[in-house]
């Protein structure tokens, strides 16, 4: 027949409960331990004090235990010397009037034996009730023993004790009876479970904590509400200098004062960014409260090393722009009365120094704008350098724009940093997206504009720099004064020179012009694609509103290469086709104006540039409207 095999111990998912009982309470919890089965694994230890201290060490590596249970001198004894959970067995108000009453039975002179302090409803009780109860305490073996020898010496006849003192009065010839009851015991396993499953949750939580902070480049160290450590990261225990088996535990403060979060705990107050020294190497700190429920539980620690923050400095820089500009005047497409009044204008404020600010939808070409400006302008062989004041943080974009001291702060390197204002010395900055610029950022920018110089962070003596300056927005920037976001004096500094772009349904006449280009470009990339792509696409798109400008133009015209199809399903936001006529009228007005150059050319014998004067256009458009009629 074969035997069900108990359950692994390492495997077993119940809490192992091990309840310490000698003398008589060992019995007590043989007997109620199996009620126990289906919720824990309850093993009951028969040994003395130091024997049973020993045997629970040995077998806690091979055999975790959650709680021990255990009763009286057995029980506090085991406290302290024992880093587990210790559960008491306690004697209730119905227990002690039920081994009283037993005890009433059994003899006249009645005794009452506990462990610590006397009970003082027992003295209440016996007064009431006329009965002649004497009580008597202990707090070691040696006090067990007198105390027994001193109630044999004054005639008593019967001992209600815990176990030790019980058996001690039936070897002196009294009648020993164990105070606690077997619903004690079970009250006790209760609670020896429950504080097992709370155990396991905060050991759960706790695992997930290091597990999570275990991927993060900062060092973090969390502790409790006496300043404890909990848990921390392998970056802070380089930090520390040691392993958290021996860190977890201790209090942070003891471990390195430098860290400490007593003042967090106890006042609430968080620090942020904070400079410290730790072990002859120089950190930025933060900290902040650990608050559940309204209630300060704790407090966390972050911390960064240098080397940490030379890597988010690298990767950061690596998403600005410092080069040449790649695009010219006339590189920018179109021909309609607006384009060649916004490129007027970019030509002539590209003889002037004077500050630009550009202003327009996104999608308009405000980045194109600004490298025309620079390519046209005396500046044309010097750096041009772009930065966009939404992407950064303020902290990273204060030292980006005006650079640093060497020793300004954490991780600055050696000979400190030059900013993108001095990289763009004798060049040109462009600063997109200004109206996102931080207000305390904004007063040091006026600054520059109003001294041309900056000083890095850390330093003490300014910069002298040469920058043309040039801003884009596509925030309504008087917007933002009112509502406080931006200075009014660094509006007027910026807004010397303004170059207004009009959205594409402005200048719908230059949308053929666009799309042939964007097509050509996007088609060569895919390796080809037909023509009639773009013209369906454009028959489709008559009276859209374009709300997203050429980005969204260029995007549409990607996904009609890509897909190969210019499909309602594919461009939902044009809606129905055009009707039939709108595309006649299309396909003629083309027709209409390739015969007209046609025409010229042929006037002026094949002489481009004097066909482009007579017909007002330039160059590139003429190109553009021959190729797409499949003309010379």
């Amino acid at each position: 027949m074969n035997r069900a095999m108990p359950p692994d111990p390492v495997l077993d998912p119940r809490p192992r409960i091990v309840a310490v009982g000698f003398h008589r309470l060992k019995q007590l919890l043989h007997e109620v331990a199996p009620e126990y089965a289906a919720r824990a694994r309850v093993d009951v230890l028969d040994r003395g004090f130091e024997e049973a201290l020993a045997e629970i060490e040995a077998q806690r590596p091979q055999r975790p235990i959650d709680v021990l249970v255990a009763a009286g001198l057995h029980g506090d004894y085991l406290r302290s010397r024992v880093d587990l959970p210790v559960v008491m067995v306690k004697v209730g108000g119905y227990d002690l009037m039920g081994a009283l009453a037993r005890a009433r039975a059994l003899g006249r002179r009645i005794a009452l034996v506990t462990f610590g302090e006397v009970r003082a409803e027992v003295e209440l009780f016996s007064r009431l009730f006329g009965l002649d109860i004497v009580q008597r305490s202990y707090q070691s073996e040696e006090q067990a023993g007198a105390c027994v020898d001193e109630l044999r010496a004054a005639g008593v006849d019967v001992v209600v004790a815990p176990g030790l003192v019980a058996d001690l009065a039936e070897a002196a010839g009294m009648t020993g009876l164990l105070l606690y009851s077997p619903d004690a015991v079970r009250q006790a396993i209760d609670d020896a479970i429950e504080v097992a499953r709370t155990a396991r949750i905060a050991t759960a939580k706790r695992e997930r904590l290091n597990t999570i902070i275990a991927q993060l480049r900062d060092g973090v160290v969390a502790v409790d509400s006496d300043e404890r450590i909990e848990a921390l990261n392998p970056p802070l225990e380089r930090l520390l200098g040691a392993p958290r088996s021996q860190l977890l535990g201790r209090r942070l403060g003891d471990v390195a004062p430098e860290l400490s979060l007593q003042r967090t705990l106890r006042d609430g107050v968080e620090d942020v960014d904070e400079v410290a020294r730790l072990g002859g190497r120089t950190v930025v700190v933060s900290r902040r409260s650990i608050v559940e429920r309204g209630v300060t539980t704790g407090a966390v620690l972050t911390c960064q090393d240098p080397a940490s923050i030379q890597r988010a400095e690298r990767n950061l820089r690596a998403r600005v722009t410092v080069r040449g500009a790649r695009w010219r005047l006339d590189d920018i497409v179109g021909d309609s009365a607006p384009m060649r009044e916004t490129r007027r204008l970019a030509e002539r404020y590209a003889r002037s120094e004077a500050t630009v600010l550009i202003v327009g939808e996104s999608g308009t070409g405000k980045e194109l704008f600004a490298q025309g400006l620079h390519a046209a302008s005396r500046r044309a062989h010097q750096p041009f350098v772009a930065v966009n004041c939404a992407a950064f943080p303020e902290s990273l974009l204060e030292s980006e724009l005006f650079g640093y001291d060497e020793g300004a702060f954490t991780g600055a390197r050696k000979a400190g940093k030059v900013g993108l204002f001095e990289a763009a010395h004798r060049g040109t900055i462009f600063l997109d997206e200004i109206g996102e610029m931080p207000v305390s950022l904004q007063t040091r920018l006026l600054r520059v504009l109003q001294e041309r110089e900056i000083l890095r962070i850390g330093a003490t003596e300014p910069i002298p720099i040469d920058v043309r300056v040039v801003a884009a927005t596509h925030r309504a920037l008087d917007e933002r004064i009112a509502a406080g976001a931006f200075r009014r004096d660094l509006y007027y500094r910026l807004n010397i020179l303004r170059l207004q772009l009009a959205p594409l349904r402005e200048r719908l006449d230059d949308l053929p012009a666009l799309a042939a280009h964007l097509f050509d470009k996007l088609a060569a990339r895919a390796g080809g694609a037909p023509h009639a792509l773009l013209v369906a696409l454009l028959a489709r798109a008559q009276g859209y509103a374009w709300p997203g400008n050429v980005r969204e133009l260029e995007n549409m015209i990607e996904r009609v290469v890509g897909a190969g199809e210019a499909s309602p399903a594919l461009l939902p936001e044009l809606g129905a086709a055009a009707a039939p006529p709108a595309r006649d009228l299309a396909m003629q007005r083309a027709a209409s104006e390739r015969e007209a150059i046609a025409r010229v050319l042929a006037e002026c014998g094949g002489d481009r540039a004097a066909a482009c004067a007579r017909l007002g256009i330039g160059r590139t458009t003429l190109w553009r409207k021959l190729r797409a009629g499949g003309g010379p």
